[in-house]
C-alpha cells in the first residue's frame, strides 16, 4: 500500500466494501417494490416487468463470464473502481429514461458493470479475510442487502411516489459517487495473486474451467439463486393484489425484514463458522422453505401478518447465502479466486435472469389485478433450494492459505 493511503483494518475494509455493495443492492432492489408504479405509469405486464429485471441480471452474467479470463490480472482497485464508476453511470442512465425500452438498456448497463463489481468485492473479502472467519466477513458484506432494504428501499419507494419513480435513482447516483470517492482514497492495492507468474495467471483460468469441485460450487449457488430469487420480481405485486397489503405499506415490508437481517446475517455468519457452513445452510433452506410456501399459498391476510412472514423470509430465505457463499469462497485455491468469483456472480447473476423469466412465464394477471398461478412458483422455489442443498455437501474446502496482508 502506498506511503500517502491511509492504513486500513479488515474491518473497516469490510464495511467499505458493504458500502458499495449497498450501490449495487439498493439500484437492484428498488426495481421490486416500484414494480406495481412501474407497471401501471410504463403500461407494462408482468411478463415485462420481470424482463427489466432479467436483463440486468443477464448482462451482469455474460459480461461476467467474459471478464472472469482476465479478473486475475489486474490491481483489483484498479478495476474496483472503473467498474464502479461504469455503474454509476449506468444509474444515471436509468434516472434520464422515460420510456421502458431506455429502462430496458439502461439496466443492462448496470447489469454490466454492477456484477463484475460485486464479483471484485467477493474476491478482495477472500482475499484478506482468513478462512476460519470468512463466514463472518460474508455476512458483514450481507449487512449491505439489509440497510438498502431497511433504509434504501423505504426511502427509495417514498421519493417514488412524492415525486417520480426515477428520483431514487438519482439518489443512488449522488450516493455512489461519495462510495467512489472513499473507496478511491482509503482501498489499498489488492495485488497479492499477481506475484504468479503471467503465464500460470493465463492457466488459473483454464485450470479451474477443470476443477470438478468448481463445477460443484458454481452448480450450487445456481440452484439456491434459482429458488430465492424466482420468489423476488413478482413478491411487491403478489403482496398488494393477491394477499391484500395497501401499496402505502410495501416500504414497510423492506424496513421490518432490513432491519432484522441487519443482525440475522452477521449472526448467521458467525454461527457458520462454529457450528460449520453446511449444517446451518441446511436450518435455514428448511425453515425459508416452510415461510414460502406459507406465503404463496395464503389467502388474503391481515397487514401484520403479510408484515411477519416477510420479515421471515428476509432473515431465511436471504440468510441462505451467507454460509453459501463462505462455502463458494473455499471452493478454489487462491490462485483461481478471482476468476472463481467472477463466474460465481455470472452465475448467480443467469440464475437470477432465468428464474426471472421463469417467473414471468408462469405468472399472468388476472382482469382483476391479482396474480395467478404464483403458488407454482413456490414450489418451484422450494425443490430448487432442496436441490441447492444437496449439491453443496459436494462442495469441498481447497483455499486453506491465510489472507494476504492489508498493508504492502
Amino acid at each position: 500500500m502506498s506511503s500517502s493511503r491511509p492504513p486500513i483494518s479488515e474491518k473497516a475494509l469490510l464495511i467499505l466494501l458493504a458500502a458499495v455493495q449497498f450501490a449495487h443492492i439498493m439500484d437492484f432492489m428498488v426495481m421490486m417494490p416500484l414494480g406495481p408504479q412501474l407497471m401501471r405509469e410504463l403500461n407494462i405486464g408482468p411478463e415485462r416487468f420481470s424482463g427489466m429485471v432479467a436483463a440486468y441480471t443477464f448482462a451482469a452474467g455474460i459480461v461476467g463470464l467474459l471478464a472472469a479470463p482476465f479478473m486475475d490480472r489486474f490491481d483489483r482497485r484498479k478495476l474496483l473502481l472503473f467498474c464502479f464508476a461504469g455503474f454509476i453511470l449506468g444509474t444515471l442512465a436509468c434516472a434520464l429514461s422515460h420510456t421502458a425500452e431506455a429502462l430496458t438498456q439502461a439496466r443492462i448497463v448496470c447489469g454490466a458493470f454492477g456484477g463484475v463489481s460485486g464479483a471484485l468485492i467477493m474476491a478482495i473479502v477472500s482475499d484478506v479475510v482468513p478462512p476460519v472467519r470468512r463466514a463472518a466477513g460474508m455476512g458483514i458484506i450481507m449487512t449491505a442487502f439489509s440497510v438498502a432494504a431497511a433504509l434504501g428501499v423505504p426511502l427509495g419507494l417514498y421519493l417514488a411516489q412524492a415525486f417520480s419513480w426515477e428520483t431514487p435513482f438519482f439518489v443512488i447516483v449522488g450516493m455512489g459517487v461519495i462510495t467512489w470517492i472513499a473507496l478511491w482514497y482509503y482501498l489499498p492495492p489488492i495485488r497479492d495473486h499477481l506475484n504468479t507468474s503471467s503465464t500460470l495467471r493465463g492457466q488459473a483460468f483454464w485450470a479451474l474451467l477443470r476443477n470438478g469441485n468448481a463445477g460443484w460450487a458454481l452448480l450450487f449457488i445456481f440452484m439456491l439463486v434459482i429458488g430465492h430469487m424466482i420468489m423476488i420480481p413478482l413478491l411487491s405485486p403478489y403482496l398488494v393484489h393477491n394477499l391484500g397489503l395497501p401499496e402505502k405499506y410495501l416500504s414497510f415490508v423492506y424496513l421490518i425484514g432490513g432491519c432484522l437481517t441487519l443482525f440475522t446475517s452477521p449472526w448467521v455468519g458467525r454461527l457458520a463458522d462454529r457450528l460449520g457452513r453446511i449444517q446451518v445452510l441446511g436450518i435455514m433452506i428448511i425453515v425459508a422453505a416452510a415461510v414460502v410456501l406459507t406465503i404463496t399459498n395464503a389467502p388474503p391476510l391481515p397487514i401484520a401478518a403479510i408484515l411477519t412472514l416477510s420479515g421471515l423470509f428476509f432473515i431465511f430465505a436471504s440468510g441462505r447465502f451467507v454460509p453459501a457463499q463462505a462455502i463458494g469462497s473455499l471452493a478454489v485455491p487462491p490462485a483461481q479466486r478471482g476468476a472463481f468469483m467472477s463466474l460465481n456472480t455470472c452465475v448467480r447473476d443467469i440464475g437470477g435472469g432465468v428464474a426471472a423469466s421463469l417467473a414471468g412465464y408462469i405468472v399472468t394477471t388476472a382482469p382483476s389485478g391479482e396474480m395467478v398461478n404464483f403458488h407454482r412458483i413456490g414450489y418451484v422455489a422450494v425443490a430448487a433450494s432442496a436441490l441447492s442443498y444437496w449439491l453443496g455437501t459436494r462442495v469441498r474446502t481447497q483455499d486453506i492459505t491465510p489472507p494476504a496482508p492489508l498493508v504492502s
